[in-house]
């Protein structure tokens, strides 16, 4: 019995320090900029959301209006996100989860009549609709 406990604990700490781990790696690198004019495409995971035209509708979120564009640098900060690429037509931030700071990208493109997002997990394959929340959080934020 006592055994069993033994390898229940260090299953459970292998566990651990992956998840850790997994978090650590998220928090190196950038968002992935614009790539021909947009914003990366999705990848397959249900772990990313944007509003570039062709997503596929179960990563489809709406664009923000052209007026949001001046709001959202300042906006991002104090929503807990920390703004790393700020241009004329790209906004890149990183916001991450309090818990083990995973990060998570938030991209912003300026159109010519809207701003298009992408708000994508750096790793893992779900993300519980944390991004999904987060654009329809800053998109709340805005309308205020």
């Amino acid at each position: 019995m006592k055994l069993l406990a033994i390898i229940a604990a260090i299953i459970i700490l292998v566990g651990v320090l992956g998840v850790v781990m997994l978090a650590q790696k998220s928090r190196s690198g950038a968002p992935p900029g614009l790539t021909d004019g947009a914003l990366a495409p999705c990848p397959s995971s249900p772990n990313c959301v944007s509003s570039e035209p062709g997503t596929p509708e179960s990563h489809a979120v709406a664009s923000l209006s052209l007026e949001a564009w001046e709001r959202l640098p300042q906006l991002i900060g104090e929503k807990g996100g920390r703004v790393v690429a700020l241009r004329n037509d790209y906004i890149g931030s990183v916001f991450t989860t309090p818990l083990l700071g995973f990060a998570d990208d938030v991209e912003f493109r300026r159109g010519e009549t809207e701003v298009h997002v992408r708000s994508a997990s750096r790793v893992g394959h779900r993300d519980m609709g944390a991004n999904r929340e987060r654009v329809e959080m800053l998109r709340t934020a805005l309308a205020e």
